[in-house]
């Protein structure tokens, strides 16, 4: 009996401890907004921005209360707790739901502080602020707890998993997923939303290339989300062809400042489009930093989590900072009756919220005054109505946030449904079965449900659509964002991306579009050419190289036209080439036609005028038949030029050349037998002298024919191996097209014209030794320098024929021709034809042999 009583004292004194306990650690402390019901749900969220108090420890009596310094409210945020406050009422007025049973929640605002949300979670499982750890203080509330909704960042949702894990209580983070966030809690890691980061920075490249912005700015949370943004964006965009100019890093507000400021000026001041990935917290200290700078007119990218009406902002100055900038937001199912509900909230309608005051005294910029660093609240407008605020004090419109939370509220209410469920169909068969709320058995029914841990939910054939927002002030002077497109994704292959242009407008900075390019565009005509030590968005131009162009702008490559096609002066197009040949309606054609006919005629004329001479000692003492035979091939030689001049074909580029060897070898085997027979005549008048015998027609014969035959086998080996053949020339003249002969064999055409030469200088030799014959009848001399213009013709043919292109290289050819022929016409024919017809009395054969 005695042991009986001890037992039943010591029982007694732990209770009793435990109370005391509890209250002798109940320091002053905000409190939360408590709602009772048979199940409760905690909430944990941000209002404020304050420095914290990282240095006090709770639970203790020697703990030092100091006031936050508040840096700035996020009234905005209020809506996130309204959300939770609606889900539950929602719930309680359907009693299909809970079976008849109610449901309750406690709400705490643990701004941004990690330790505070970590006090927070505590004080969920004691009951009580300040907590006390392993201690429930108040069972009527701890026994209750079903599970919690907090988190609005990782951090956040990291300390509040650490203290909710150890108890297995069922927690939904309503923060932005971070997949990392498993890694960071050793047990029972929180269930996340799903994300759409995949098809956002699918749906922001998009609207990079629609409004070709290559060199952009990338600015995210120093976190792992942030690393694995700037990760596969980055990649995305290489593969896109576009360039970040920058990645900038930006650590917690209010932790320590690492942006190097004269790199922040640089940066921001070369960069005109930037891509902002974060939350309006996260990113709050970047945004105190442009602040601080002038504005430098850039185009923002953000999401709807970067809210830039918000107060923080400062209205005014955010609109000069961001507007014109775009936002990317998932589109949501409107909360039926929430935007209602949030116009009836009143002070007077929810009495025990502790948040409320606070938030409707900034909503509604009731005076206020600081007394020992602690706001003292003036009597603000009760009646007021939320629909009434400016946009950037508050937002009617369902934040994406809020939504989460409202979904969380009602994954919870179907968690608890089917978990009752299962307990009434045991309850028929056990009546013992306790209807105590089992936090750790929901885990299952969550799981099952849009909720999840770790996962990437971008699934196939569940488009994601986004509305795409752009930050601009309306007529009536209200800010405001105005939907001006969408984007919906459905797959990396699949994806509809549409905007309104027109609707667009780009803040102070910009009149039109801005451009955002490292290196501006590479004109037409222009290739780009990479810059050493920088993205290959940055490159010069080089204007292309000859016979290539560049039709398009920003070209990596010049494109090389056909081979009938030149490029224009600009180099941008392609244009025919001309197809051109000397022909007789060219000036120098007609010319040259016309100069080979006069010489023609000429030739005749005088072959006609040796004719009607035939008789006169001066035409018979220089053989006549040789005379005839040459005044022939020059008129061979003349007419042979003009085969030279028109379109080229099989036909005339064989004969131009054929003829040409075969008449000149005649011409010049004739002024070589003539030469011989002039030597021969002056020798076989000496006496006893055995060269008469030579001095007959058969010799001059012999000497015109072997010359002639020889030419005429070159010309059949020519004709038999690689004969001329039509060809067309390209490449030599710009933008024309070039018709001529190829020669086909050029060693048969140079043995052609050697032959010629051999022939000439062999006359020439003969020529010259028989210049001190007797002047009288003598062609010695004529023979000699009509073998020099010869020659000297044709020596100098080879180099300009070598130097010369297209039709010039044929007109050099024929001036060849018609220069040779003309000096063997006129030196060796016009002096004589002086003689018949200006002097009278020829000399005698008799006189010609004295």
């Amino acid at each position: 009996m005695k042991l009986l009583i001890a037992f039943f004292l010591l029982i007694v004194l732990i209770v009793f401890q435990e109370q005391i306990s509890c209250f002798s650690l109940n320091l002053p402390a905000s409190p939360g907004y408590y709602q009772d019901g048979d199940f409760l749900i905690g909430g944990l969220f941000s209002l404020r921005v304050t420095s914290g108090d990282i240095t006090s420890k709770f639970g203790f009596k020697d703990t030092i209360s100091t006031a936050d310094i508040v840096y700035a409210d996020l009234t905005k945020h209020y809506q996130h707790m309204l959300a939770m406050v609606f889900a539950v009422e929602k719930i309680n007025k359907d009693p299909n739901v809970l079976f008849n049973m109610s449901l309750g929640f406690y709400l705490f605002n643990v701004n941004f502080i990690e330790m505070k949300a970590m006090e927070s979670s505590m004080a969920l499982l004691s009951g009580e602020s300040p907590p006390v750890p392993n201690y429930s203080c108040r069972p009527e509330k701890t026994d209750k707890l079903v599970a919690v909704i907090g988190g609005i960042s990782t951090g956040i949702s990291t300390q509040i998993s650490r203290v909710l894990s150890l108890y297995n209580v069922p927690q939904i983070s309503y923060a932005t997923f971070d997949q990392s966030l498993g890694t960071r809690v050793q047990l029972q890691s929180p269930y996340q939303f799903p994300t759409h980061t995949t098809a956002l920075y699918q749906g922001i490249i998009q609207l990079l290339l629609y409004f070709t912005w290559v060199w952009v700015g990338l600015v995210v949370p120093d976190d792992m989300r942030g690393e694995l943004f700037l990760r596969d964006i980055t990649e995305e965009m290489t593969n896109r062809g576009l360039c970040v100019a920058f990645a900038e890093k930006v650590p917690e507000f209010p932790a320590k400042d690492t942006v190097n400021r004269g790199l922040f000026m640089k940066r921001f001041t070369l960069t005109r489009v930037i891509i902002a990935f974060g939350d309006t917290y996260s990113l709050l200290r970047f945004v105190y930093n442009i602040f601080c700078n002038i504005p430098f007119g850039n185009v923002w990218i953000t999401t709807s989590d970067w809210d830039i009406t918000t107060l923080p902002f400062e209205q005014n100055l955010g609109y000069t900072y961001f507007g014109g900038g775009l936002s990317f937001s998932v589109r949501m199912d409107q909360i039926l009756g929430f935007k209602d509900f949030l116009g009836s909230v009143q002070p007077r309608k929810y009495p025990h919220d502790t948040f409320i005051q606070d938030v409707w005294s900034i909503i509604f910029e009731c005076p206020y005054f600081v007394q020992d660093i602690d706001r003292e609240l003036s009597q603000c407008e009760q009646n007021g109505s939320l629909s009434t605020r400016p946009l950037h004090l508050w937002d009617m419109n369902t934040s994406p946030s809020s939504y989460k939370v409202h979904a969380a509220v009602y994954a919870i209410a179907q968690a608890l449904h089917e978990e009752l469920s299962l307990r009434a169909e045991r309850s028929s068969l056990d009546k013992g079965v306790p209807w105590a709320p089992l936090p750790w058995k929901l885990h299952p029914f969550l799981q099952n449900g849009q909720l999840g841990r770790n996962t990437d939910v971008n699934k196939e054939g569940s488009p994601i659509e986004f509305d795409i927002f752009n930050y601009q002030s309306l007529q009536s002077g209200m800010k405001a964002q105005v939907k001006v497109g969408e984007f919906v994704f459905e797959s990396h292959s699949v994806q509809h991306f549409s905007l309104n242009y027109k609707h667009i407008t780009w803040g102070e900075h910009h009149s039109q579009t801005p451009v955002s390019v490292c290196s501006q565009s590479c004109p037409l005509g222009f290739r780009k050419t990479p810059v050493e030590g920088k993205p290959f968005c940055c490159f010069d131009c080089l204007p292309c190289p000859d016979g290539e162009i560049a039709n398009e702008t920003d070209m990596d490559e010049c494109i090389k036209c056909p081979e009938d096609q030149y490029p224009n002066k600009e180099k941008n197009q392609c244009l025919p080439k001309i197809m051109t040949f000397l022909s007789h309606e060219d000036t120098l054609g007609a010319v040259l036609v016309s100069v080979a006919i006069c010489l023609s005629a000429l030739s005749a004329m005088i072959l006609g005028l040796f004719i009607h001479y035939r008789n006169t000692p001066i035409v018979r003492a220089n053989n006549r038949n040789l005379s005839y035979l040459l005044l022939v091939s020059l008129m061979l030689c003349f007419f042979c030029s003009l085969i030279f001049i028109g379109q080229p074909s099989t036909v005339t580029c064989v004969l131009r050349q054929m003829i040409f060897g075969v008449a000149f070898s005649i011409a010049v085997s004739a002024v070589l037998a003539k030469t011989f027979i002039v030597v021969v005549a002056f020798k076989a008048i000496k006496p006893g002298s055995t060269l008469r015998m030579w001095m007959v027609t058969r010799l001059s014969n012999a000497i015109v024919c072997c010359g002639s035959i020889i030419q005429v086998c070159i010309c059949a080996v020519w004709l038999g191996t690689y004969p001329p053949f039509p060809d067309v020339d390209m490449q030599s003249e710009f933008g024309q097209i070039m018709f001529l002969c190829n020669e086909g064999s050029t060693l048969a055409f140079y043995c052609v014209l050697g032959y010629l030469g051999f022939l000439a200088s062999l006359s020439l030799l003969v020529a010259f030794l028989a210049r001190r014959l007797p002047d009288s009848f003598n062609e010695a001399k004529t023979i000699t320098f009509s073998m020099l213009v010869f020659c000297s013709v044709w020596i100098s043919f080879v180099p300009a024929y070598l130097s010369s292109k297209g039709k010039t290289m044929v007109a050099v050819e024929i001036l060849s021709i018609l220069a040779s022929s003309a000096g063997l016409l006129g030196c060796i024919f016009l002096p004589k034809c002086y003689v018949i017809l200006l002097r009278s009395g020829g000399l005698s054969r008799q006189e010609f042999f004295k």
